[in-house]
Parts: structure tokens; C-alpha cells; sequence
């Protein structure tokens, strides 16, 4: 199912699901690296407590990196596969090459860009369904979704801070 869209409007798009995708990847990445230094993690709660304090910085460091590179790859991923399965008179071919090409992109930094570059194309792919248009304000608005999530993580911490100060 090739887009259709404009090039500006297929990049606002991007952005949204990227702020999607993004989100639900240092979610992901927290509850399956809770503690990225290593140490073993003794109970549920030391868990829970690891995964919400390692989960903002999850975000802020992957986020940045899935929003420019993310988004110019999938661009570029969607355009190839569009491209190549026009050549070979397949649309069916299209979704395929697509997905191969966000997976060559996401090898960059093997498990960690592999895993955010899989996340991102099958959010691409879900929310294409709708047939929505993306404008600059909802690409700008989608912002507020990672940010969320940040101030809620952070929000956890610092709450879980003042308890045990007590």
C-alpha cells in the first residue's frame, strides 16, 4: 500500500509516529534493561522502581535519535520500497522492501536501533490505516507524547523520593 502523500505531509506524519513509536520504545527498552549497568535486581518492587528511573533517560537519549534519524530513514525506507516494487510491478512487493530497509537502517547500533527501527515501522504501518492527514500542528502537538511520559516517569521518582525520605 504505497503512500500517496505529499512530501511535507508524509514528513509530519513521520513525526507523529515517531513520538509514538518513540514513547513505547523506552517504555519497551526500560521494562526489558531496568538496570543497564548490570546488578541483579532483587525483588518486583526494586524492579518497578528500576524500570520508572531508567525509562526518562531511556527517552531522552533515544527519542532525539528516533525523531531525526528515525523519521529520514522510514522517508527514505517507504521511497525505496515504493520505488522498487513500482520497477518490479508488484504493490504487494512494497510493504517488504519497506520493512527490510527499516530493518538495514536500524543495524546501526544492532539490538538497540534494530528493536526502535522494528517498533517504528510496525507503528507506521498500524496507524497508515487510518487514512488521517498530518498537519505541522499535529506533528508539533505529537511532541507533548513523549513529554508526557517523561513528566509521569519523572513524576514517579520523585514521588516514590519523597516516601522513603520520610
Amino acid at each position: 500500500m504505497p503512500d500517496k502523500l505529499g512530501g511535507g505531509q508524509n514528513f509530519f506524519k513521520k513525526n507523529y509516529f515517531a513520538s509514538i513509536s518513540g514513547s513505547i520504545y523506552a517504555i519497551l527498552l526500560g521494562l526489558i534493561l531496568p538496570n543497564p549497568f548490570g546488578g541483579a535486581i532483587a525483588s518486583i518492587p526494586n524492579y518497578l522502581f528500576a524500570v520508572v528511573s531508567v525509562t526518562p533517560i531511556y527517552l531522552m537519549y533515544s527519542f532525539p535519535a528516533i525523531l531525526i534519524y528515525g523519521v529520514l530513514a522510514s522517508i527514505i525506507s517507504d521511497k525505496i520500497g515504493q520505488f522498487i516494487s513500482a520497477k518490479i510491478e508488484n504493490d504487494k512487493s512494497e510493504i517488504w522492501i519497506s520493512g527490510i530497509t527499516h530493518i538495514v537502517f536500524g543495524l546501526i547500533l544492532l539490538f538497540y536501533s534494530l528493536g526502535a527501527s522494528i517498533l517504528f515501522f510496525i507503528t507506521d504501518r498500524v496507524l497508515q490505516k487510518n487514512n488521517k492527514k498530518y498537519e505541522l500542528l499535529q506533528a508539533i502537538k505529537s511532541l507533548g507524547i513523549p513529554l508526557a511520559v517523561w513528566l509521569i516517569y519523572m513524576g514517579i521518582v520523585y514521588i516514590e523520593h519523597l516516601l522513603n525520605v520520610s
